[in-house]
């Protein structure tokens, strides 16, 4: 299964019995499945079922469907009120003998009252149901065709963009014992600075210059962030569902970066190095997150 952004249109016209079905889908960002499915009164009953259609073919998305009936034949039966004519011409010739009047009722008239005709709409068929949730598929089919197009275009950038980041991250790899040799030379400096000829413990001092060159070790948040680079490739080359996953992922390798830039930051000329590699790693994990939030 490809990857699909929540992006999409579609729309799917059907004829039956002389009407018009007509489905339209239009689908936009969500952070799960948000369906606004708008049905004319008569199809209402079937809302349940078409629910139950796009859940089988849509995970996450926020979706506007619009269904429309029109009736091209107009064929509904017109019926005479004939109880209501009856009551009108009884009323008539009541008022003309009591009053002592002459005159026939005017059928025009008569006809003109409300009520008078009742157009006899015909109950939705099962035939109908079929074929609007035919319609349904066929709109929902096309709109992840589109999504699905959509999702190769961005899993390719995504691609490129995570190549970039093991680039970086393997560049930092290769200066991190420098970063570690700058560091403990500057503690050493820093030590025999504040100590201004003392003696010193050198047992101590060890310790001291072990812990402070632990706290600027990189190398397990590079670690992590190639870890991590690899589970983004995996992702993209299954497909599915991987927008929240991927979410995730990169939360993840943001704050390793993050990390790399505090550690770097007063690790002198061979610090700056990694920081300039941390920050454009850390430029691409976050136009990553820009375009992993349009997947679904």
């Amino acid at each position: 299964m490809s990857v699909r952004s929540m992006t999409g249109y579609a729309a799917v016209r059907r004829s039956l019995n002389g009407a018009e079905l007509t489905v339209r889908i239009r689908s936009v960002n969500h952070r799960g499945l948000d369906v606004h499915l708008h049905l004319p009164p008569d199809l209402e009953r079937f809302e349940p079922a078409l629910r139950a259609v796009i859940r089988r073919y849509v995970a996450r998305g926020h979706l506007q469907i619009q269904v429309r009936l029109a009736n091209l034949r107009r064929t509904a039966p017109v019926v005479l009120n004939l109880a209501l004519l009856d009551a009108y011409l009884t009323a008539f010739h009541r008022a003309a003998a009591v009053h002592g009047l002459h005159g026939e009722p005017d059928l025009n008239a008569a006809l003109r009252l409300p009520g008078m005709f009742e157009i006899i709409e015909e109950e939705p068929s099962v035939e109908m149901e079929a074929c609007l949730a035919e319609a349904l598929e066929q709109a929902l089919e096309e709109l992840n065709r589109q999504r699905e197009r959509e999702g190769r275009e961005i899993a390719a950038e995504l691609c490129a963009r995570n190549a970039a980041i093991r680039d970086h991250v393997e560049r930092m790899e290769q200066m991190a014992g420098s970063v570690l040799s700058a560091w403990h030379a500057r503690l050493k400096e820093r030590v025999q600075e504040l100590l201004e000829g003392a003696p010193a413990d050198p047992q101590r001092l060890a310790q001291e210059l072990a812990f402070l060159a632990e706290r600027s070790d990189v190398s397990e948040e590079l670690a992590r962030l190639k870890i991590h680079s690899a589970q983004v490739q995996e992702l993209l080359e299954q497909g599915g569902e991987v927008g929240k996953k991927l979410d995730f992922l990169l939360q993840e390798m943001q704050r390793e970066a993050n990390t790399i830039l505090a550690k770097t930051a007063s690790a002198g000329q061979a610090g700056l190095a990694v920081t300039d590699l941390a920050l454009a790693a850390r430029a691409e994990i976050e136009k990553l997150r820009e375009q992993a939030s349009n997947l679904e």
